[in-house]
């Protein structure tokens, strides 16, 4: 009888163990979902830092063009032509 004794006490004591794993499992999956959301975030904050400096590296760029730069006067007057496109579609609804 004392044998049986043993081994539910120390079965008890295993799933006692068990369940304080399970709990600090829990608690360090908690821990890093939170981190992962708030690298997400990061992320989401550097994609659109990195989406605004690419506007200004094109705008900049496109400035450099209409200065005189030999090199992409053709870049240019394709830009300058799908610009006055697109002013003229929104003439067109205004017009509407």
């Amino acid at each position: 009888m004392s044998e049986l004794v043993e081994i539910v006490d120390s079965l008890e004591n295993k799933v006692s163990k068990l369940l304080h794993k399970m709990e600090l499992l829990h608690q360090l999956n908690a821990k890093l979902k939170q981190e992962l959301e708030v690298q997400r975030d990061e992320n989401k904050i550097q994609q659109k830092a990195l989406s605004e400096w690419e506007e200004k590296y094109d705008s900049l760029k496109m400035a450099s063009t209409m200065l005189g730069s030999n090199t992409s006067k053709t870049e240019a007057k394709l830009k300058i032509n799908t610009l006055i496109r697109e002013l003229d579609v929104c003439i067109a609804k205004l017009a509407d």
